[in-house]
């Protein structure tokens, strides 16, 4: 069972930032340019997803 821990719109704002964040951190890692792009991808897709959950409320 999956739970929904961001129930309000603003919550949701604030994770997909934060996501964004990591996304651009992930890009100024330390690592080799496959796993930078791997993570700020993931981060990414995680943002717009939250996006989206945003919009469809």
């Amino acid at each position: 069972m999956k739970h929904d821990p961001a129930l309000n719109p603003s919550a949701l704002r604030q994770r997909a930032a934060a996501h964004r964040a990591m996304a651009l951190a992930a890009l100024r890692a330390d690592s080799s340019l496959s796993v930078r792009l791997s993570r700020y991808h993931h981060h990414i897709d995680l943002a717009r997803a939250l996006e989206a959950q945003e919009v469809a409320r």
